[in-house]
């Protein structure tokens, strides 16, 4: 599978796909040339999930309520969550 066609699987696919390859790797089966192929695949893979995630994280909006009630939204950061 090409990068431009990686582009169009969906994130849950993509992981889906690298673990897979993770477990191939692991498994120590593979010739030399295949799992250098799957290792290419896998950072294709890597960089699509990563790519996925930031947009996912972009789009997610805090909802905060001011003293008077009035309900606003603002951008989420990971730094606003709480430990």
């Amino acid at each position: 599978m090409t990068k431009a066609n990686s582009e169009n699987l969906s994130f849950e696919d993509s992981l889906s796909e690298l673990e897979k390859i993770v477990r191939q790797l692991e498994s120590g089966e593979a010739d030399l040339k295949s799992s250098i192929d799957s290792y290419e695949r896998g950072m294709v893979l890597k960089k699509l999930c990563e790519s996925k995630l930031k947009e996912a994280q972009a789009k997610i909006e805090k909802i905060t309520v001011s003293a008077d009630g009035k309900a606003t939204t603002e951008s989420f950061r990971l730094s606003d969550q709480k430990s």
